[in-house]
C-alpha cells in the first residue's frame, strides 16, 4: 500500500535513533518519547490551491530531510512503519 497526499500535505519518515550514554549503556527509545522535529520528506502532494484556481509549487522535494513544528504533524501507521503527514507550512526548513 503507498501513501499520496493531498494539497499541501507532506509525508515524513523518521528515523530512529539509539541513544548511547558516556559509559556505553544503550538506552531504550522509551526513556524519551518527546516527539520527533525532523524527518526525511518521501511524498508530496501537488501543492495548495490559490483562489484564482492556480496550483502553487511545492519547496520541498522527495529526500529532503526537513525540521518541521513538533506538535504539528498527523501520526499514521502503515503497513508496520511510522509516517507524519504535515501540512507544508508546518515546515520551518530543509537541512542541507
Amino acid at each position: 500500500m503507498t501513501l499520496r497526499p493531498l494539497h499541501d500535505r507532506v509525508i515524513v519518515k523518521t528515523g530512529t535513533k539509539e541513544e548511547k550514554t558516556s559509559s556505553g549503556i544503550l538506552l531504550p527509545d522509551t526513556i524519551d518519547k518527546e516527539k520527533p522535529e525532523q524527518g526525511t520528506v518521501i511524498a508530496l502532494g501537488p501543492g495548495r490551491r490559490l483562489d484564482d484556481g492556480s496550483l502553487t509549487t511545492m519547496s520541498v522535494k522527495i529526500g529532503d530531510t526537513v525540521l518541521f513544528k513538533k506538535y504539528s504533524p498527523d501520526e499514521i501507521k502503515l503497513d508496520g512503519q511510522d509516517y507524519l503527514v504535515l501540512s507544508e507550512t508546518d515546515i520551518l526548513a530543509v537541512i542541507e
